[in-house]
């Protein structure tokens, strides 16, 4: 058995971020989440975990607790993510997503950490040649946010190069659902990701979907994506982080995905099956930054980490992410 020390989630309060906090306290690994709640929620943060309110950027207050709590590895989640805001702002997202890891990296190798697991995109591949894309394809992105996100790759390979760290980069693919057992979920307002999108819309919270692009080259003409289940992502990290430890001496660059790709179309149909409902489509034109399909290939996580994913499944992604977009609903009118 893996030895458990003290692991530092950033961004530990926001959607994905809790969802790893939740997969290693199952797995009985100390959590200490560092957030400024810029877009995460306090509520999101289990009991069980250690919660510091603060900035990944600020070096001395990172550094005192990585001293404080023995950290010895680092799960790097806060950033910004949304494609079409950073075409429109991209110094946002190099100084949220590349200048602040910078720093977080420089406190890691200052205090001492081994281990560090970034929270990467698919975004890296840019339009791809060859779909299911490998991660041997090249790196070329077509937004800022990708970008973004690949500087800080690569500053952690080089890094890795001249500091006793290892690291891996995970790059994620389209993330939904929601925790099953109802202990977090989606809840940032003015989400853009689709199944989250769809789930408000047939709540009741919007009153149509916006489908972006009916000409892409795809079989429908809508864009089609590698949904991936939030809980098989969050275990992902865990398998990460127990495979940087068992070998210290590599680092490892893998995607998270399901290895084949819904369109958007699909989805809703999808949720309208699910939910017996109707959605209301809007048709708009494409959105900048966007490729028309992104699909994984998944062995190298499969073989390198024995990751398996327990909930392939987009009806069933689908039902996590209603019954729990029906839980903030509750939450909102008790609040």
């Amino acid at each position: 058995m893996t030895e458990r020390f003290p692991v530092l989630v950033t961004g530990g309060a926001g959607y994905i971020g809790s969802h790893a906090v939740l997969a290693l306290l199952d797995a009985d690994w100390p959590v200490i989440v560092l957030d400024n709640l810029s877009t995460g929620f306090r509520w999101a943060v289990p009991e069980a975990a250690t919660f510091v309110q603060g900035d990944v950027a600020d070096a001395p207050l990172v550094e005192a607790v990585i001293r404080e709590h023995g950290v010895r590895a680092i799960i790097h989640f806060a950033g910004s993510i949304i494609v079409p805001e950073s075409v429109v702002n991209p110094l946002k997202y190099y100084q949220n997503n590349t200048a602040k890891s910078l720093s977080l990296i420089g406190s890691a190798v200052a205090t001492g950490v081994r281990h560090f697991i970034f929270s990467s995109t698919a975004a890296t591949y840019g339009v791809p040649q060859e779909v299911p894309i490998p991660e041997g394809a090249a790196n070329q992105p077509i937004n800022p946010y990708g970008t973004s996100k690949l500087m800080t790759e690569l500053m952690l390979r080089d890094v890795s190069a001249a500091h006793p760290i290892n690291y891996c980069a995970l790059r994620y693919f389209n993330v939904a659902g929601a925790d099953p057992a109802g202990r977090s979920g989606q809840s940032t307002a003015g989400a853009t990701h689709l199944i989250k999108v769809a789930c408000e819309a047939a709540t009741g919270k919007r009153a149509s979907v916006g489908v972006f692009g009916t000409d892409f080259p795809t079989d429908d003409g809508t864009g089609v994506r590698d949904y991936i289940h939030v809980s098989d992502l969050a275990d992902a990290h865990v398998k990460a982080l127990e495979a940087l430890i068992a070998d210290t001496a590599s680092s490892h660059v893998v995607n998270c995905g399901y290895g084949h790709g819904y369109s958007v179309l699909e989805v809703l149909d999808a949720v309208d099956r699910v939910t017996n409902l109707k959605i209301t489509r809007v048709f708009e034109a494409r959105r900048a930054g966007d490729p028309p399909a992104l699909v994984s290939q998944n062995q190298v996580i499969r073989e390198r980490f024995g990751w398996a994913p327990a909930r392939d499944d987009l009806d069933g992604i689908i039902k996590d992410a209603l019954a729990w977009e029906r839980k903030l609903a509750e939450r909102s009118v008790s609040a």
